[in-house]
């Protein structure tokens, strides 16, 4: 059991140490050498996780999508605002999400190491056609046409944020695109009650710590 949790603490210290130096410099002038040494780990240590520079750069994207600050709710179109809202939160301050979006961009490694583009639309198209089962979402609405076109805007609120306030006004600009985009999908009576407000990612985040913070105090 000891081994198994060095071998998990291992692997996450190489993938947070790869996603800081691809976020900073990006893929082709990211180094092997560079990312052992904000690691901290031998060189066989980082290759019996990931085989290659390849390897590394598909194990961040694939830890952008994560279900860590997902709570339930009475309206499923509140968990995809959440969701949204929560990322927006995070984004700055995560260098694993900060390397997705840079990695996603990258024109020249998009087609060896892939995108977190596709994941990221796919759980819009999810929460979207539950919605629709469950009646909040209008039925002319076609989720994973709806899921492109929030996935497009997102990603051009990501830059204008990032070039013209350093992400300082990304989740007001997250609140913006929700206020303009839900009226077109979602059905009145469900609308008023969503909350889209540019401080909901920070109070999701602390209400998910504070449910950690409570069932570790209670298994202690």
């Amino acid at each position: 059991m000891a081994q198994q949790e060095r071998a998990v603490r291992t692997r996450r210290a190489v993938l947070e140490a790869a996603a800081a130096v691809f976020a900073e410099r990006g893929y082709a002038a990211a180094t092997i050498g560079e990312i052992l040494h904000r690691a901290g780990v031998t060189k066989g240590a980082l290759y019996f996780h990931f085989d290659s520079k390849v390897a590394l750069a598909r194990g961040v994207l694939q830890a952008q999508v994560s279900n860590d600050y997902h709570v339930p709710r009475e309206l499923k179109l509140q968990e995809w605002v959440d969701a949204g809202m929560t990322l927006a939160r995070r984004l700055p301050r995560e260098p694993m999400l900060l390397a997705g979006v840079r990695l996603s961009a990258d024109l020249q490694s998009r087609d060896v190491v892939g995108s977190a583009w596709p994941a990221w639309a796919q759980v819009t198209t999810s929460f979207l056609a539950e919605g629709k089962e469950r009646g909040e979402v209008l039925p002319h609405v076609v989720p994973e046409e709806t899921a492109q076109v929030f996935l497009g805007a997102w990603i051009g609120v990501q830059y204008v944020s990032q070039a013209m306030a350093g992400w300082a006004d990304l989740e007001a600009r997250m609140s913006a695109l929700f206020n303009h985009m839900l009226p077109a999908v979602t059905a009145p009576a469900v609308l008023v009650r969503l909350d889209t407000a540019p401080d909901r990612g920070a109070r999701v985040i602390a209400e998910v710590r504070e449910q950690a913070a409570a069932l570790a105090g209670a298994g202690q």
